[in-house]
């Protein structure tokens, strides 16, 4: 990576500040003097020209250097209590990690530059947007604490890009399984007064079925991130890739990026494990009768391609009592997901409440 590459920035047109990327306004914005840099960024979804799919199977035998590094000058530190990689601009002094708020961070020196992102989705949500709907989302968890709501928690959320990979594959299945039909006989017994009764009992008919599909996996999502809580990450998901741009580092001017912490061999075997379950429950779905049992699938993967890109989230992380907590907001469609405190004060009356109904209704039937 040349050096003039790596000291790319985007300086105010006014007052020579750095530049900074404005979700509301879509455009590079000076943070100090509020100009509008003249730099033109590609913010419409690119065609299939400009962001490529790479071919897995060679790109795990190596990927090249000219694929490595930001094209910026960046600065990575680590978090020893969450252990996130992040990345900002190299004049920005990190205090307190992004993700989890601890201020135990050590510089971060790679061994080789990362993996750089072909396309991101850019971040479509301003901070004052975010705080709203965090607010609106706390005023509508009833469990939660008085106390919680009349906190500034908003004080404490960060604009992020996290790190995913993504996968496309054609899949041939080749299924087998046992098919089993329901039918009834009827049976004679005994009951406790020894009288003699008939009654209708379910029996199933087995007999070999087979068959095959042909599917396409276009995108499918892995995270690389280790400061977002996965499952919460889940929850906010999707994040629409056909509207993804070409990566430019004006759209992560002024923002901090996750570096990607799981690896592209071991993203591929997780998204082969999804997509393996995926064909599996598409065979089972095929399988003819009223039940199945033995199901066998045999699956050939050809075309397996895979990108690296970036999602933009908006993180909210606080601490309530001897717990932590996060909040995690989708940076592009709003989508809300996260944990809070529950009072046991509220559990305990709302549980009363409903014993107090039973009872009144079992009063009211007996009447």
């Amino acid at each position: 990576m040349s050096e003039a590459t790596a000291l790319h920035k985007f300086a105010c047109p006014a007052c020579g500040a750095e530049a900074t990327w404005n979700p509301g306004k879509q455009a590079l914005i000076c943070p100090y003097c509020g100009t509008t840099s003249p730099a033109q960024l590609e913010t419409t979804p690119a065609g299939d020209e400009v962001i490529r799919e790479h071919d897995l199977v060679g790109a795990l035998r190596q990927i090249p250097d000219s694929k490595r590094g930001w094209q910026a000058k960046k600065t990575s530190v680590k978090c020893q209590s969450c252990q996130a990689i992040s990345v900002f601009d190299a004049e920005r002094v990190g205090q307190r990690c992004d993700f989890c708020g601890s201020s135990s961070l050590v510089p971060y020196e790679e061994i080789k530059e990362a993996f750089r992102p072909e396309s991101l989705l850019q971040m479509k949500l301003g901070e004052q947007q975010v705080r709203d709907a965090i607010r609106q989302w706390y005023g509508s968890r009833w469990f939660a604490p008085n106390k919680l709501k009349s906190k500034a928690l908003t004080d404490t959320v960060h604009g992020l890009y996290i790190p995913y990979w993504t996968f496309d594959a054609q899949v041939h299945a080749d299924w087998t399984a046992e098919s089993g039909y329901y039918y009834y006989e009827t049976e004679s017994y005994t009951d406790s007064n020894g009288r003699r009764q008939t009654r209708q009992v379910r029996k199933i008919r087995w007999q070999w079925s087979s068959g095959a599909i042909d599917h396409f996996f276009d995108d499918e999502l892995v995270p690389a991130s280790r400061g977002v809580q996965a499952d919460l990450l889940r929850r906010v998901e999707p994040f629409p890739t056909k509207q993804l741009v070409p990566y430019d580092p004006g759209f992560l001017a002024g923002w901090v990026v996750e570096r990607y912490q799981l690896d592209l061999l071991s993203a591929a075997k997780a998204a082969r494990g999804t997509m393996d379950q995926k064909v599996n429950s598409m065979c089972a779905s095929q399988v003819p009768g009223d039940t199945h049992r033995n199901l066998s699938v045999r699956a050939d993967y050809s075309g397996q391609t895979f990108k690296h890109i970036l999602a933009p989230i908006w993180l909210l992380t606080y601490d309530y009592g001897h717990r932590s907590f996060q909040v995690v907001i989708n940076g592009y469609s709003g989508t809300i997901a996260g944990r809070y405190p529950k009072s046991w004060i509220k559990i305990t009356l709302f549980v009363l409440a409903i014993l107090i109904a039973i009872a009144i209704g079992a009063l009211v039937y007996r009447q």
